[in-house]
C-alpha cells in the first residue's frame, strides 16, 4: 500500500524521472538558479532541501557520502559543504525559491524560476 506516498511522476517513468531530478539539482546547485516548468520546479523543491539538510546536520563525512551518492558532479557536493553550508547555518528549512516568470511560447506550460535564497 502507498497510503501518503504520494510523489510528482512529470509524465516519466521511474528511472528517467529520478535521473531528470538528480541532473536538475546537479544544475540548480552548481549554477544556483535554474528556469524550468513549475511541476518541475516543485519536484525539486524538496530534493533541495533535504540535500542541503544533509550538510547541515550530519557529519561532514556521511554528508559527503550522501550528497556523492545523489549527485552527479563531485563539484557540486563540494559546493554544499563549502559554500552553501555556511550560508544556510542559521536556516532550518527554505533554502530555495518559486518564482513564476512567464508562460512557453512553444506549448504553453509555465516557467518558473528555482533559485537559492541569498542569506
Amino acid at each position: 500500500m502507498r497510503h501518503r506516498n504520494k510523489k510528482p511522476k512529470l509524465n516519466l517513468a521511474c528511472n528517467p524521472r529520478r535521473s531528470l531530478l538528480r541532473n536538475m539539482a546537479t544544475s540548480l546547485i552548481l549554477t544556483e538558479k535554474i528556469e524550468t516548468t513549475a511541476a518541475k520546479a516543485k519536484a525539486l523543491q524538496p530534493i533541495i532541501d533535504r540535500l542541503i539538510g544533509y550538510a547541515l546536520k550530519d557529519e561532514p563525512r556521511e554528508a559527503i557520502r550522501k550528497l556523492n551518492a545523489y549527485l552527479f558532479h563531485q563539484a557540486a557536493s563540494r559546493k554544499v559543504l563549502e559554500v552553501l553550508k555556511p550560508r544556510f547555518q542559521d536556516r532550518k528549512s527554505g533554502f530555495t525559491r518559486l518564482r513564476k516568470v512567464g508562460i512557453r511560447q512553444g506549448d504553453g506550460s509555465s516557467i518558473s524560476r528555482i533559485e537559492l535564497i541569498s542569506a
